[in-house]
């Protein structure tokens, strides 16, 4: 990106942003942007976590759920994700939507949905991922491309007549937030910043204007 021609925007918020006081609203607001701005999945999120040496992991998934409680996805509870998520208990997300030159950074602590809400995002699932989701052993050695599909059609043809169940290594996963950083590109690199902290989720945020 050019330091001094800035990219037009075609989406604005009626406000400005550093003005905002509550990040959950805001969020959805810049969220509702990236879905009308975006040319695919504005839900896409960037998850780091870390293993037990500490080394860190990042990777891409899919918000599936925002709302005051925190940021939903979901995935293999056996996956490595999934086990530097119950092992550690926090995580960091970056979300970043380049049509509109806004970054979002979320860090905070890690806890498991419900089963009732992991049984009901599953069943929304379209079948076919659904049976993706028994036959893959997620981050486990595949020894050939051909013994996924197998497994694909072995879990086809056992629900095919029925409804698919989820499986009990797959869930979702909530980040609570302690911080939400919005990040709004400028001309010349002289960015807004703005993050919001709060000590618990008991806690009531607090505002700061960051220097670029």
């Amino acid at each position: 990106m050019s330091d001094t021609t800035p990219i037009q925007r075609t989406i604005k918020l009626t406000t400005d942003f550093t003005e905002a006081d509550e990040p959950m609203r805001l969020f959805a607001e810049w969220l509702t942007d990236a879905t009308a701005s975006e040319p695919r999945d504005p839900t896409a999120m960037t998850v780091a976590t870390v293993d037990p040496d500490g080394m860190p992991n990042a990777r891409m998934v899919l918000l599936k759920g925002a709302d005051e409680r925190g940021f939903v996805f979901y995935t293999n509870v056996d996956s490595q994700k999934g086990q530097e998520l119950d092992s550690a208990a926090k995580a960091a997300l970056v979300f970043h939507w380049k049509s509109l030159n806004r970054q979002v950074r979320v860090r905070g602590t890690v806890e498991r949905v419900t089963a009732d809400e992991a049984d009901a995002y599953f069943a929304s699932r379209p079948k076919q991922a659904q049976i993706g989701a028994w036959a893959s052993k997620q981050s486990r050695p595949l020894e050939s491309r051909l013994a996924f599909e197998k497994a694909i059609a072995v879990n086809a043809a056992k629900y095919a007549l029925s409804t698919v169940p989820r499986p009990p290594n797959w869930t979702g996963y909530r980040i609570i937030p302690s911080a939400i950083e919005f990040w709004h590109d400028r001309p010349f690199r002289l960015h807004d910043r703005i993050v919001f902290k709060r000590a618990s989720p008991a806690d009531a945020w607090s505002k700061t204007r960051l220097y670029p």
